[in-house]
């Protein structure tokens, strides 16, 4: 059985790229990628690209205190007594 996905053309895979790599797929092992030169570099640039955005900001933990602060906001919000505009926001 001959895997369909290697005749598909670049702009066929391209198209399908962005849900591969949203969808947490690895894309590196998808069948056009292994007989496709273009489509590999395209990859391999994207993926350094994406490092070097990670890189650019540390990912931060908010404190465990804001999303009861969110909660509490949501709830006066909802109850129409509109938010604190005095309770101060917990920061990072």
């Amino acid at each position: 059985m001959i895997d369909d996905r290697k005749k598909m053309s670049c702009a066929a895979f391209q198209a399908q790229l962005p849900e591969l790599i949203g969808s947490g797929a690895d894309a590196a092992s998808h069948p056009h990628i292994q007989s496709c030169e273009l489509c590999r570099a395209l990859l391999a640039d994207l993926e350094t690209i994406a490092e070097a955005a990670r890189q650019l900001l540390p990912i931060v933990e908010p404190p465990d205190e804001l999303w009861e602060h969110i909660e509490s906001a949501i709830k006066k919000e909802s109850s129409g007594a509109g938010p604190d505009l005095t309770e101060p926001v917990p920061s990072t």
